[in-house]
């Protein structure tokens, strides 16, 4: 008699031979399970691991891509563990990927989404310049033209952020600094800058032209050191203007952080210029090596610069140079930081990719700065105030909807004694702005 005759026994002898296998198998499994784990953690970080404000789903691939759709797994075992960064390697690990955020009062009074990189959270010295800083530092260590802790100084004429910048890393990095600055700048960032142990020199202002002007001042002061060294430390000019390190920090680090954040979704991008750097190095990311060809990338100017006039016009004009009415110092505004009469081979660098140019009043940048406080807790400083402002006059131009990118490049604690003071002085604090575009004298473009 075979268990055939009998299909209750057959079934019964069935399923415990299948409850025995299953033991086996799962016994089998267990010993490959750790190296299946330890796959799917890696998997799972790796996936997880992104550039501040992009979003992934969080997933694992167990086996090869190629051959097999992707397998979703949900972690049970953890709690999210939020967005949070590694432990730094010292401050310059601070620096990047600094938040991109929507200016919500804006956007609303312009019907366009108006997103700010807030510039002005980067760790060492709270501007982009930090980025600009440590890429010259790296770039000069390359060459061997810095070596740490040979009692090397890095020379720097500024009007405050790049100074500040290089002396914090300096110090992190083993290194002096010496910043030449001219005097009609906002006291607290020289104190600043001898608080973060720079030596300073404040200059009277003068033109490019003279020997005594900031930027002059500072690489004759690396070559004196350099040539009257008792010991083997060398001066080095970090030379921001023209060091191309400079605008490729930009193509390198923010310009990518952008363009994810964004998730590529750009439609204009505005930004002053002072060196030229940042905007032609995002420019230059955006436009050429991401190929947003429909991009428009725009000058934020203050007044009495003439990098307005060069993209508009292509000559370096302003109405200062009318005959009779030439000045000494070209460009006159309380805004720091943006703003020339000449042009860099940093901006030149981007030139040919900006589209247009806006120029922005002291006062629609003051009334810029109060309205940000007051509608959207942002306390700016001067150049992000005037970028702002061109960013709405830019968003007006653009089909409702369009995404318009700028900077946030300082913030107010730096400017208190010169542009917030002359925001008081305006009466501003006491006043209640209701629109936007008329605050700003921009309703015209409705």
């Amino acid at each position: 008699m075979s268990l055939r005759d009998h299909p209750k026994a057959y079934g019964t002898a069935a399923l415990t031979v299948a409850f025995a296998a299953g033991i086996l198998i799962t016994l089998g499994f267990k010993d490959f399970y750790p190296d299946l784990e330890k796959r799917y953690q890696t998997q799972r970080k790796r996936l997880t691991r992104k550039p501040s404000g992009v979003q992934f789903r969080r997933s694992s691939i167990f086996f090869d891509q190629s051959a097999l759709e992707p397998v979703e797994l949900e972690d049970h075992e953890e709690e999210d563990e939020g967005d949070y960064r590694p432990v730094a390697d010292g401050i310059e690990g601070c620096i990047g990927n600094t938040p991109l955020i929507k200016i919500r009062s804006l956007s609303e009074a312009t019907g366009c989404i108006i997103l700010a990189k807030v510039e002005f959270l980067n760790g060492a010295g709270q501007s982009p310049k930090d980025r600009v800083a440590l890429n010259m530092i790296r770039e000069a260590e390359e060459k061997g033209l810095l070596v740490p802790h040979r009692g090397d100084t890095i020379y720097e004429g500024t009007v405050g952020s790049t100074g500040i910048s290089i002396a914090a890393l300096a110090r992190a990095l083993g290194y002096k600094a010496h910043i030449c600055m001219p005097d009609d700048q906002s006291k607290e960032k020289s104190d600043l800058l001898h608080h973060l142990g720079a030596t300073v020199e404040r200059v009277p202002v003068a033109p490019i032209t003279s020997p005594d002007h900031f930027v002059n001042l500072a690489r004759r002061r690396a070559k004196e050191h350099t040539e009257s060294s008792a010991d083997s430390s060398r001066g080095f000019f970090a030379d921001q203007f023209e060091s191309e390190a400079n605008f490729r920090a930009h193509v390198k680090t923010t310009g990518p952080e952008i363009y994810a954040q964004a998730e590529g979704r750009v439609d204009a991008f505005v930004a002053g210029a002072g060196t030229g750097g940042t905007l032609s190095g995002i420019a230059k990311y955006l436009k050429e090596d991401r190929s947003l060809s429909k991009l428009r990338v725009v000058l934020a100017d203050p007044q009495g610069s003439g990098l307005y006039n060069r993209v508009k016009h292509g000559v370096m004009y302003s109405s200062t140079e009318r005959e009779g009415t030439r000045r000494r110092t070209q460009v006159d505004t309380i805004v720091e930081g943006i703003g020339i009469n000449r042009i860099t081979d940093n901006f030149e660098a981007g030139r040919e990719l900006v589209d247009d140019a806006a120029r922005v009043t002291d006062e629609q940048a003051c009334r810029m700065a109060r309205w940000l406080v007051e509608n959207d807790g942002i306390f700016a400083g001067s150049s992000s105030a005037v970028n702002c402002v061109a960013a709405v006059a830019t968003a007006l131009s653009l089909p409702k909807g369009s995404r318009v990118v700028t900077i946030l490049a300082d913030s107010g604690t730096r400017h208190l004694s010169k542009f917030w003071k002359h925001v008081a002085e305006m009466g501003l604090e006491e006043e209640e702005h209701q629109d936007l575009l008329t605050t700003l004298g921009l309703q015209q473009y409705q």
